[in-house]
């Protein structure tokens, strides 16, 4: 995606940007050739910004999951984004962001969000014809997309190991979810073009300048899914709702806002490449969960696979820290 670097003659000829307050500006994304002490904690900082992207949309999820036995899912997001945007522009109010709005019309942010819908619509479409395990199965072979995707077109460089635990993440979801070659329907290749479009949204996240505040981008995103869900809507009607499901959507807009906002630190931060595989620690919060509230108990390959999942996470980290740790070695 995308476009090379602007030409030095061009950047001369560039606005100075304006100064922002300090609670609106945001960390300068690592760039491949940035020093390798600078780039390894950019990367360990976007690899907890994806776990906490991961963690909110699970609980996300569960809500959704558990009020949608009484509410349409177009009627739920809708109610739940009016609330969400409110909080992100309470959020953005409070960080001094807000007299930067403008940003979020220029072209890599509304292609974004553009995404975000798109694969939104897609996702939830497959979803009401796919179980919910075959669905979260096919939307986690993202970080293989976003692998070949990063290199292709970011030009990111994902050495030998990266790859093998890329494959090993990938495998262990496979044997959490254990889908059967019946399960590859229609819909089922519907929720991959879904996966797809989220992987290209995450890349394109890589393109938005570093000056435009995340939570404007989270904004326009919140704004675009909304949209969306309300042209649904119109088609479906609107149904009668308990006060008690509007306080459970009020959480889920928190745990929404959360997860928006995380996912585009998380892919502005560091390579792509190494946080994708993090986005697997959202089924690890989805077995718990099942077992907590639905008593889902994973069999022993699920198991076999939850390891290594957790094994691919681990090795990743490790890998950062090894070269934060041999950079300062040098430096003496």
């Amino acid at each position: 995606m995308i476009e090379a670097r602007t030409a030095t003659a061009e950047k001369d000829d560039a606005p100075v940007p304006q100064p922002m307050p300090p609670q609106a500006q945001e960390l300068q994304p690592a760039p491949a050739h940035a020093p390798a002490l600078l780039r390894a904690q950019a990367n360990r900082l976007g690899i907890l910004w994806m776990v906490v992207a991961m963690t909110a949309f699970i609980g996300n999820d569960a809500l959704i999951k558990s009020i949608g036995q009484r509410v349409p899912t177009a009627q739920m997001i809708v109610v739940r984004g009016v609330m969400a945007i409110a909080l992100i522009v309470l959020v953005a109010w409070r960080m001094g962001a807000l007299p930067r709005i403008a940003d979020t019309a220029r072209g890599w942010v509304m292609l974004r969000a553009g995404c975000e819908g798109v694969g939104t619509f897609l996702y939830l479409a497959a979803l009401m014809q796919l179980p919910l395990a075959n669905a979260t199965a096919i939307n986690l072979s993202s970080p293989l997309f976003l692998a070949v995707l990063a290199v292709l077109l970011l030009r990111e460089r994902v050495d030998r190991l990266r790859w093998i635990a890329i494959g090993a993440g990938f495998l262990g979801v496979l044997l959490v979810i254990q889908p059967r070659a019946d399960g590859f329907n229609a819909s089922a290749w519907l929720c991959l073009l879904a996966t797809l479009v989220y992987s290209l949204r995450d890349l394109l996240t890589r393109k938005i300048p570093a000056g435009t505040p995340s939570i404007l981008v989270t904004l326009a995103t919140a704004g675009v899914v909304w949209l969306m869900a309300g042209g649904v809507l119109a088609v479906q009607g609107w149904q009668p709702m308990q006060w008690r499901d509007v306080g459970l959507l009020a959480l889920a807009a928190v745990f929404l806002s959360t997860g928006y906002h995380a996912v585009i630190s998380a892919t502005r931060h560091a390579e792509v490449s190494v946080v994708a595989p993090f986005r697997y620690t959202g089924l690890l919060w989805a077995l718990i969960l099942g077992y907590v509230v639905w008593g889902d108990i994973p069999n022993a390959l699920a198991w076999a696979g939850i390891a290594l999942l957790l094994g691919a996470g681990l090795f990743m980290l490790h890998q950062q820290r090894a070269i934060a740790r041999r950079v300062l070695r040098q430096r003496g």
